[in-house]
């Protein structure tokens, strides 16, 4: 019989490096990203923040902490959220995570942040794969995520977002196909 511990917020916060924490089990996330993953992250950023103006409800940023609960703390790659009071980490579901595959993170970021964003009531959910210049967005609909469709050199309107927001994916990738 295998135990596995259990983890709380306070004692993640202690953790040095990076770390995620699901269900009160810590999760190594990948020595640092490879130059395609931190320039597709740092363009979809860039296209958010673009797209959204001088929405002043609003905040777009990359890896920070959002604490979900007591035992269970992410850090997704992009994130749009509004309304948010607390200046050490987020509180709330944002309206907007991003999240660009890695080989050792693939699993992680597709089935359990998936789920675990879905529970949430995160609005959308972008999964990029960088190798193949390609994102799926799904939106959540009746408490369960659709999938709005692959996209590779399209645009997308975040309509059910506070501050309208959208990504120009020829922009995000056009580095890459050149």
């Amino acid at each position: 019989m295998c135990a596995v511990e259990y983890y709380s917020y306070e004692e993640y916060c202690q953790w040095e490096g990076d770390w995620e924490l699901i269900d009160g089990v810590p999760l190594a996330m990948a020595p640092a990203p490879m130059i395609n993953h931190q320039v597709i992250a740092g363009e979809i950023l860039f296209e958010l923040k673009s797209s959204t103006g001088n929405c002043k409800e609003c905040l777009v940023f990359g890896e920070a902490d959002w604490k979900v609960n007591d035992d269970t703390v992410v850090k997704p790659d992009v994130v749009l959220i509004c309304d948010e009071t607390n200046n050490a980490y987020m509180t709330k579901a944002p309206e907007i995570i991003v999240e660009v595959i890695s080989k050792s993170t693939a699993k992680r970021d597709e089935k359990t942040k998936f789920k675990l964003y879905e529970k949430e009531k995160v609005k959308y959910y972008v999964i990029v794969y960088p190798d193949d210049f390609k994102a799926k967005i799904y939106r959540l609909e009746n408490g369960n995520y659709t999938k709005e469709g692959d996209f590779l050199t399209e645009s997308y309107s975040f309509e059910e977002t506070t501050c309208g927001a959208s990504i120009d994916f020829k922009k995000v990738f056009e580095h890459f196909r050149e």
